[in-house]
């Protein structure tokens, strides 16, 4: 799987990215790392304590990983989670959002495992 072929995978914008980043190599190195970052595990553990001012925290940093990838599937999706948590409270609405994130960033990672265990063959 090439670059190209993991953004179009996970309804991302490679040619956004690549306009603003200077080369795949980076964009690779920073797509890598994504599936590293603790935010993802700290909006579950936020939200299933009931803390909706670390679920926002968490919810917006993953907005803004995947706007500045253009994860543009995922990066909706933690956006609109954002919004209903913004305020730190856990809206009636949230528990839907968190799911429709959960579905967006497990297709995320697991084309981005794809994508690295392709490039060590």
């Amino acid at each position: 799987m090439t670059l190209q072929e993991l953004y179009v995978e996970i309804g991302g914008d490679y040619a956004e990215v690549r306009g603003r980043l200077p080369s795949d190599k980076f964009i690779q190195k920073f797509v890598l790392k994504f599936v590293d970052d603790k935010s993802y595990e700290l909006l579950l553990s936020s939200l299933e304590q009931g803390n909706g001012e670390e679920a926002f925290r968490a919810a917006h940093t993953i907005k803004g990983m995947c706007q500045n990838l253009g994860f543009t599937m995922l990066m909706d999706s933690s956006s609109q989670l954002t919004e209903a948590l913004r305020g730190g409270s856990l809206t009636p609405e949230a528990g839907p959002l968190a799911e429709k994130v959960k579905a967006d960033y497990e297709k995320t990672v697991g084309a981005i495992r794809a994508f690295q265990e392709g490039l060590a063959t």
